[in-house]
């Protein structure tokens, strides 16, 4: 039997208001995948920090015995020094400079105080072999899609010998194939005995390579299951996160769809910097009142571009075509114009764009609608707390209070408050860029619920999704998009993802 390398013991973690940590045990056995997992706020993430250093000794109570030896990390560099390397979900390089910079930075390869450049060059170019990328050591960060910069971290990892390699939602931005890739890494990694530790929401990922599985539920243990005793199903991790089976992950709906609301026509978009490349080629699309519009596609197809483009060109360059409401021409050329024609768009990246993190969560709900909260130029501060108020209780937001942090709320009610923020700017057109994203089932059900609800009030929606089942799961329609072009069109009842691939490979297949 293999033996305990790390063993957490009556971990916790109290922030103001809020016990994130409630006596947690948790324990990986030396060589093995363990998939940490549980809803949006049960403490996965503030349990690995604590593990990490990020939340240093002292800041939380219980013990980390690693190796045998109880281990007081009070930095970061505490822990890594114990071959403890923590992936974020948010990745932690710097855009502008080189692959070999960024894995050796704070970690440089030196001789007489002097950087050695040529060292650090030889070693990125075996740990990119290591990791399967096939990139030159001194290609920016910034000219890499996000599947390739998750293995700059992973190759960053093992060039500080990493031991214990802790994911915290490696694939949750990453397309169905790099997906696979970063998975059949984790079982390479594994077979050479390095342990994981795996974060995520995406229980079928889980379900191929863990060995064992850990459900946490309001900041305490659940249970650990032995995956390599037992076959453990989707269902049955589910039923641990939430403590209920969820028969159906898809609330029904009765749709009501009427006239057609907005219309684009001869859509035409140019990449902002390269603006002779043309990413968006004579898009035609339109969506009816009370309908949910899903648009599929790979990573890379355009999605997020044509979104970007609408809502008041914040992506493009020498955009053109036109934009229609009820009929009417609108403008939309820029964000406030976007606003005031009743177009609102929730992005896929509400860290960076959706939220201000350091602002609370009164302030984030007002932010798009602020002459709804004010006298003149002054906020009228009780009318905003009753407005928070009630979006907190309609959206199921949980917080100690609206004037917490959105910094320190969990990834699904930070996606409610993003949520509020546009619903308190009354749209009649919204669109919802990955709208779950990062997010676990639970909050995923709150999320499509909130969405059927307001296509029953007559809301116009459009949805983006890289998850094709719940492309197939809510929406009314659907149109398919790859290479900058809608490629297919088909009813939802009729869909499945073997026609939507067939559209996209069938537009492949053309261009070869």
């Amino acid at each position: 039997m293999s033996k305990i390398i790390l063993e957490m013991q009556a971990i916790t973690k109290t922030f103001p208001g809020v016990k994130a940590l409630d006596d947690v045990t948790f324990k990986v056995l030396d060589g093995e995948i363990h998939a940490l997992v549980g809803e949006n706020g049960a403490g996965k993430s503030t349990l690995m920090k604590v593990l990490s250093g990020v939340y240093p000794h002292g800041s939380y109570s219980g013990d980390i015995i690693y190796h045998g030896e109880t281990c007081r990390f009070k930095t970061i560099s505490d822990s890594e020094a114990r071959g403890i390397i923590i992936i974020h979900q948010e990745l932690a390089l710097v855009p502008l400079l080189s692959i070999a910079e960024n894995i050796f930075l704070g970690n440089e390869r030196q001789k007489n105080g002097v950087i050695n450049w040529l060292d650090a060059i030889t070693q990125t170019q075996t740990l990119l072999k290591k990791v399967r990328l096939n990139e030159s050591p001194n290609t920016l960060i910034t000219n890499l899609g996000v599947g390739k910069q998750q293995l700059v971290e992973i190759a960053k990892a093992l060039a500080k010998d990493v031991k214990l390699l802790i994911l915290d939602e490696p694939t949750a931005s990453l397309s169905e194939s790099d997906s696979e890739a970063l998975l059949k890494l984790l079982l390479e990694f594994k077979a050479q005995g390095i342990s994981s530790i795996l974060i995520s929401h995406k229980l079928n990922e889980i379900a191929k390579v863990a060995d064992s599985i850990t459900i946490l539920r309001d900041g305490t243990t659940v249970e650990t299951l032995d995956c390599r005793r037992e076959k453990v199903s989707e269902e049955r991790i589910i039923k641990g996160m939430v403590g209920r089976e969820i028969n159906n992950r898809y609330p029904t709906r009765t749709s009501k769809i009427g006239e057609t609301v907005f219309e684009v026509k001869n859509w035409n978009v140019y990449h902002p910097i390269h603006t002779d490349r043309q990413v968006l080629k004579n898009i035609n699309l339109h969506v009816k009142q009370g309908e949910v519009l899903g648009i599929a596609g790979l990573m890379g197809s355009g999605r997020t571009e044509l979104a970007m483009s609408i809502f008041g060109h914040s992506y493009g360059a020498k955009i053109s075509g036109q934009t229609l409401k009820k009929g009417k021409e609108i403008d939309l050329s820029s964000i406030g114009k976007a606003i005031d024609n009743g177009i609102a768009y929730v992005t896929e990246d509400r860290k960076n764009f959706g939220l201000i993190l350091g602002n609370d969560i009164k302030n984030n709900v007002t932010l798009a609608n602020l002459p709804a909260v004010t006298n003149g130029m002054v906020i009228n501060e009780p009318k905003e707390y009753l407005i928070t108020g009630d979006y907190r209780d309609k959206l199921n937001i949980r917080c100690s209070s609206i004037l917490q942090q959105t910094v320190n709320l969990s990834g699904g009610n930070q996606q409610k408050v993003v949520l509020s923020k546009w619903l308190f700017a009354n749209p009649d057109i919204l669109i919802l860029d990955e709208p779950t994203r990062g997010i676990d089932v639970g909050a995923k059900y709150e999320i499509y619920t909130i969405i059927n609800q307001l296509a029953s009030e007559g809301k116009s929606i459009i949805v983006i999704s890289s998850e094709l089942p719940e492309i197939l799961g809510m929406c009314d329609r659907i149109y398919v998009m790859n290479e900058g072009r809608l490629v297919g069109e088909m009813l939802g009842n009729e869909a499945s993802q073997e026609k939507i691939m067939r559209e996209i490979i069938k537009l492949e297949e053309v261009a070869a």
